[in-house]
């Protein structure tokens, strides 16, 4: 085995935080479901993260230079999959994710996605023969993206296609995205907003206006809102403590083990539990920043870069979502939230991560 192969060379302190967050979200996972339908949620979220562990280092073990030579052929069978499920995935409360498995599973193919397309920005934005971003290479990459976020957005899931664009936004930015580019993309989604308002579904709508005012429909689309903000005030500063939650523990708060589960955390840990899990959340991603910083090649850091990104978006998201700051999008939060195909993105995400790093004295 190379010296850049060896496990200390590993981020351990990436890895550590990591599980640190895991073991949060399966007590809290625990404390959710306790008595209900899904009280076996918290072992089976263990299994995830011991396989998101096993596929963290085989994603190690391959050389990232070698995933990105094989990323278009990624991107077709990733185009392939979700046309698949358009086609043959299971549909749960309107909405076609995912693709049914043998014992009782379900992979949401929307969430690996997520990596050919951090892959995908990486190589054209490597491939790059000038140091500024040109508008017809804008185009060319945002294409390549659009298509996978239109075909998430058929499912409907809105949320997990969001979640490709910071991807591309930061790639682009630091492949020398010029200001008036900047600029006109603003222009841009300013006028396209009454367009999307169209095409979006009547839910989608929904919650759009009961962000906006929640009290207008209490009983029905600002139910989730309205409750999710009780429980983050009634945690106060220490919490009710684990499993003493009203909210949660009286089924007030819709699903607090997965899309709401800051919300039931909050409320059982208080000011305090939300504060550590923050900063923990602030160093993981701090800690990514920082191995894009000392990657070998441009590469890595776009890799790097990428993850950061998407998983900055997601807590920033999910966060805002249940203390009222931003529209209820079913965003999961990484690492915590329960469900299989979202833990075992993540780990694949921190083993690109990791790649990126044991390789980072090779030229």
């Amino acid at each position: 085995m190379t010296r850049y192969l060896r496990p200390r060379d590993l981020d351990w302190t990436l890895l550590v935080i990591s599980l640190i967050i895991c073991g949060v979200g399966v007590l809290q996972i625990y404390s959710a479901t306790r008595g209900t339908v899904w009280q076996a949620a918290w072992w089976k979220q263990i299994v995830y993260i011991a396989a998101g562990l096993l596929l963290m280092w085989l994603t190690v073990a391959i050389d990232y230079h070698t995933l990105m030579n094989h990323v278009f052929p990624m991107y077709g069978l990733s185009v392939a999959a979700l046309l698949g499920v358009l086609l043959i995935g299971k549909q749960v409360f309107g909405s076609r994710r995912w693709i049914p498995l043998a014992g009782g599973f379900h992979l949401q193919v929307s969430e690996f996605v997520k990596l050919v397309i951090i892959l995908l920005v990486a190589r054209f934005l490597t491939e790059l023969k000038t140091e500024d971003l040109e508008g017809r290479d804008m185009a060319k990459i945002a294409g390549l993206v659009l298509v996978p976020m239109a075909l998430v957005m058929k499912q409907p899931d809105l949320g997990t296609a969001l979640t490709y664009v910071p991807v591309l936004i930061v790639g682009m930015f630091l492949a020398g995205m010029r200001r008036k580019y900047l600029v006109a993309i603003g222009v841009v989604v300013l006028l396209v907003l009454p367009v999307g308002w169209t095409v979006l579904k009547d839910y989608q709508r929904a919650r759009l206006v009961s962000f906006l005012d929640p009290d207008h429909d209490p009983q029905g689309t600002g139910y989730q809102l309205i409750q999710s903000k009780i429980a983050v005030g009634a945690g106060g500063m220490w919490g009710k403590g684990v499993t003493k939650g009203s909210q949660t523990q009286l089924r007030f708060l819709p699903v607090p083990h997965t899309d709401f589960i800051f919300s039931a955390f909050a409320e059982e840990h208080g000011f305090v539990g939300v504060v550590v899990v923050l900063a923990l959340y602030f160093v993981l991603i701090m800690q990514i920043v920082q191995n894009a910083q000392t990657a070998s090649d441009k590469a890595g850091m776009y890799i790097c870069m990428g993850v950061a990104a998407l998983l900055l978006f997601h807590v920033l998201v999910n966060v805002g979502m249940v203390v009222g700051r931003m529209p209820v999008t079913g965003i999961p939060l990484p690492l915590m939230s329960a469900g299989g195909s979202s833990v075992l993105s993540n780990f694949l995400m921190l083993g690109l991560v990791n790649n990126v790093r044991l390789r980072r004295f090779v030229n």
